[in-house]
C-alpha cells in the first residue's frame, strides 16, 4: 500500500496550474511552519503526519513552509512522498527547504531531494535547474490580486563545512554563502525598486539559525517569547546574511529549525529571529510538545502575529510583530482604576 501510495504522488507533475498565493479578504495572510519532522517510517514517527492533521485541520493556512529535517533515515524517496503527501492532501500549497539531516540521512542530494518534492501536487516549488543555490522567493498578491504586497524568501542554509567532520577547525554547521548573501541584495533591490522605493514586507525562511541568534540572547534588554533550552547551534563564521537583511529594510523576520528544544523568538535590530516548534515524533532528542509555528501577515503593514499550534490543539506563546517585542514607556502608561 505505501509503495502504491508514493507511486500516486510521482505521477503528479508541475503540469499542474500554479496556485497563486493571496492575502484574504480580510487582509489576513497564514503560513504554517513545519520543522525537523525526523520521519523515518518508523512507529515513533508516525506522530509527525498527526502532527501535521492537527495543525492543519486547526489552522487552514495559505502556505506550509517546510525548513529542513523532514528526513532522518531511508528510503529517502518514499519518506518524504509520505510526508509531503500527507501536507498535499489538505490542498494547501507548500514549499521545502532543506536541513543538515535531509541527504546526509537519505543519500540523496538536496537537489534530488527537491525535485521529488516538485513532483508532489500543490507544491510551488520552482525550476531551479539552471541555478545553482535552492533558493527562490515568493509572491504574496493582494486581495485582489493586482499588485504583489508581500515577498518570501526561502534558503537553503546547507549542512556541514567542508572537510567535517575530520576537520573541524571551520566549526560544525555551514554558514550562507556570498553568493547566496549577493543573490539575496539583488533580489531585494529589484523588489524595491519595483515597488517604487519602498521595500515590500518580507519574511525568510531556512534551517540553520544566523550567528546573531546569539547575539540576541545575549542582550538584557531584548524581550524572548518562547522556549530557550539550548545553544543557539549556528555556524562559527558569520557571512553577513542579517547584516544584509537589515541594509535591505525588507525583512520583518527570519524563520528557522534544527534547534529541537528551542521554539523562541526574538527581536534583534528590527528582525525578529524565531524558531519554529519541533514537529517531529520521538525519533531524536526533543523535550517540547510537538506542534508547528504559525505567521499571520497583515496586508499593506510592516506586522503580523505569530504563535505555536501543539498537536493537541493548545495555542502558546502568541505575540505581535513588532508591539509585543518593544517596551513601552512606562511614564507614560494611562493611570490605571
Amino acid at each position: 500500500m505505501r509503495k502504491l501510495f508514493c507511486l500516486l504522488f510521482l505521477c503528479l507533475s508541475m503540469t499542474l496550474p500554479a496556485q497563486e498565493l493571496k492575502f484574504r479578504k480580510n487582509g489576513e495572510f497564514k503560513i504554517v511552519q513545519f520543522t525537523d519532522v525526523h520521519y523515518n517510517g518508523s512507529r515513533q514517527s508516525q506522530v509527525a503526519l498527526s502532527v501535521v492533521d492537527s495543525v492543519l485541520q486547526h489552522e487552514r493556512p495559505d502556505l506550509v513552509v517546510l525548513t529542513g529535517d523532514v528526513l532522518w533515515g531511508p528510503p529517502g524517496k518514499e519518506n518524504l512522498l509520505t510526508v509531503l503527501g500527507r501536507i498535499s492532501q489538505y490542498n494547501v500549497p507548500f514549499v521545502y527547504e532543506f536541513g543538515n539531516h535531509d541527504s546526509e540521512m537519505t543519500g540523496m542530494s538536496n537537489r534530488e531531494l527537491y525535485n521529488l518534492a516538485r513532483t508532489v501536487k500543490n507544491n510551488l516549488l520552482p525550476d531551479l535547474s539552471a541555478q545553482k543555490e535552492l533558493d527562490y522567493t515568493l509572491r504574496i498578491l493582494s486581495h485582489d490580486g493586482k499588485k504583489t504586497a508581500a515577498v518570501l524568501y526561502c534558503l537553503d542554509s546547507h549542512s556541514y563545512p567542508k572537510g567535517f567532520p575530520k576537520d573541524k577547525s571551520h566549526g560544525t554547521y555551514a554558514w550562507l554563502t556570498f553568493d547566496q548573501v549577493d543573490w539575496y541584495r539583488q533580489q531585494s533591490a529589484a523588489f524595491t525598486k519595483e515597488n517604487g522605493g519602498t521595500p515590500y514586507p518580507a519574511l525568510a525562511f531556512f534551517h540553520i539559525p544566523v550567528p546573531e541568534y546569539h547575539e540576541a540572547v545575549k542582550n538584557e534588554d531584548a524581550i524572548l517569547i518562547g522556549t530557550r533550552r539550548e545553544t543557539a547551534c549556528s555556524p562559527d563564521f558569520n557571512s553577513g546574511m542579517f547584516t544584509a537583511m537589515h541594509e535591505g529594510g525588507d525583512v520583518m523576520g527570519i524563520f528557522c529549525g534544527h534547534d529541537h528544544d528551542n521554539d523562541y523568538a526574538v527581536m534583534w535590530h528590527d528582525i525578529l529571529l524565531a524558531y519554529g516548534r519541533y514537529s517531529g515524533g520521538n525519533t531524536v532528542y526533543n523535550h517540547l510538545p510537538c506542534g508547528a509555528r504559525v505567521i499571520v501577515l497583515k496586508e499593506g503593514r510592516r506586522s503580523f502575529d505569530t504563535y505555536i499550534r501543539e498537536r493537541k490543539g493548545k495555542v502558546v506563546d502568541e505575540s505581535t510583530y513588532p508591539d509585543s517585542y518593544i517596551s513601552d514607556d512606562w511614564e507614560k502608561r494611562p493611570l490605571e482604576n
